[in-house]
């Protein structure tokens, strides 16, 4: 029997030990907290997962919370507008059906969960915050290592690949509250989904259901432009200021968002998080001082922003990948030719998350301003941006090229004219058609020049889109 020692207790290492241990591995798990620690802590992400990732549960059936996780059923988008004296109203706003639901999961609930299925089934969890002395020792006495935990010493095993890897500073500050009590949206009661809120100069909030510690829940994500009007959480310490302090940002610059906010309440005591990070491409394979090699696992060698709430997706999908490719090795030996061949195999989904990512995180060009404004036209449009959180990789057909996305628009625009049928489809896609087709309208003047040197409205609304 194949032993394997995992470091690491997050959503990719756990998924890899449990797999594993469904094959016959004999798995080590280790972690710097134990169960009941973290079902008591603070919380630690955001985590909304999409279909493929949650078929990855599934899969491995491991999807314990499936039936009491709110299913989000549409993504949307809501664009403000420059401010008045009245605050930021909303130049455009849409929603999207997802083709398979969404879910997220409080990790504090999943995270403990899973640890305690993984030691019922026979695992060796060990709580021990691990170093790369430890590495040294274990890496002798087990066919492979996995590294699922990069922050501090263990994270300097993984040099960082420069050449994917544009940013050399946190391009966003994040502040998270777990809230009870957020009424329904007023433009689709009915239905659950997740909603960015882009804000030019400012940052994005995000709004989404989840299942947390004592039952259904909302999470208020800011993520704010640093030294921005948003970037205001560092060094708050207390959840009730850091939860008034999301409020006041959501009433001046989301007051749409602000107006189902008014008797919210905080989860419990751990409900809140901020911090900031740098988004990172790193060599996967870690070297020991002893010549040894560990392999890195999911963010610990792919960080990207949680502007695309792709973190968890993609620790799924890396523990999916990296099972199939050690289950398919066999025997053979776990050398660095056979690691950078498994991460490789990761990267080619991986890469789509982290060119997104990255690409909205910058100033849009006037192209996406378009596309933007065209989704709260076109329910199709709409559809296939929401379902790109999903399966990123569809971006590459009509997301990043001009022409591209100039020809899609096109298409999108004659099937529509095609089945329309006069009468205004707003109310049913959860969208405001006037201020959509000023978006629209102003984009396209966008499009004849320069769209950095570009002034008008529609520029300004979308200038910090990501």
């Amino acid at each position: 029997m194949r032993r394997m020692l995992i470091v690491g207790a997050g959503q990719s290492g756990l998924q890899l030990a449990l797999g594993l241990q469904a094959q016959g591995y004999e798995v080590t798990l280790m972690s710097n907290r134990t169960p009941d620690e973290i079902r008591v802590g603070r919380v630690m992400s955001t985590q909304c997962m999409f279909r493929t990732a949650l078929q990855h549960e599934r899969d491995q059936e491991i999807n314990f919370w499936e039936e009491q996780a709110p299913r989000i059923q549409g993504l949307g988008v809501s664009v403000a507008g420059p401010v008045t004296p009245l605050g930021h109203p909303r130049l455009v706003d849409w929603v999207g059906e997802l083709d398979g639901y969404a879910q997220s999961v409080d990790q504090r609930l999943k995270m403990a969960g899973w640890m305690d299925a993984f030691e019922r089934r026979g695992g060796r969890l060990v709580i021990h915050g691990a170093a790369v002395s430890d590495l040294e020792f274990f890496a002798e006495r087990y066919d492979l290592v996995l590294v699922a935990a990069g922050k501090g010493e263990l994270g300097s095993l993984f040099g960082r690949d420069a050449a994917r890897s544009p940013y050399t500073s946190p391009q966003r500050a994040l502040a998270v509250a777990y809230v009870h009590g957020l009424a329904p949206r007023l433009e689709h009661p009915e239905l659950e989904a997740v909603r960015c809120n882009l804000v030019p100069d400012v940052g994005e909030l995000y709004v989404m259901p989840a299942l947390t510690t004592s039952g259904r829940a909302d999470i208020l994500f800011w993520e704010a432009i640093p030294g921005g009007p948003a970037d205001v959480f560092e060094g708050v310490t207390d959840p009730s200021e850091h939860l008034a302090l999301t409020l006041e940002l959501m009433e001046w610059f989301t007051p749409w968002e602000y107006g189902r906010a008014t008797r919210v309440e905080l989860t419990d005591a751990g409900g809140t998080l901020s911090g900031r990070y740098t988004p990172t491409v790193r060599d996967p394979v870690g070297r020991l001082p002893d010549g040894g090699l560990v392999l890195g696992v999911a963010d610990v060698v792919v960080t990207n922003d949680p502007l695309t709430g792709q973190g968890s997706n993609s620790a799924a999908k890396c523990a999916a990948s990296y099972l199939a490719s050690i289950v398919e090795h066999g025997d053979r030996p776990f050398d660095e030719t056979w690691m950078r061949r498994t991460f490789a195999r990761f990267w080619a989904t991986a890469r789509h998350v982290t060119k997104w990512t990255n690409a909205m995180l910058a100033p849009p060009p006037a192209h996406i301003v378009r596309l933007l404004g065209a989704a709260g036209q076109l329910p199709a449009v709409a559809h296939r941006l929401a379902n790109g959180f999903d399966d990123p990789a569809d971006f590459e057909n009509f997301f990043y090229e001009p022409d591209k996305t100039a020809a899609y628009l096109e298409e999108a625009e004659a099937v529509g004219s095609a089945e329309d049928t006069g009468e205004d489809t707003g109310e049913d896609t959860g969208t405001d058609t006037a201020d959509s087709a000023e978006l629209a309208d102003l984009a396209g003047s966008a499009g004849s020049g320069d769209a950095a040197d570009t002034v008008d409205v529609a520029t300004e609304a979308a200038e910090q889109v990501g």
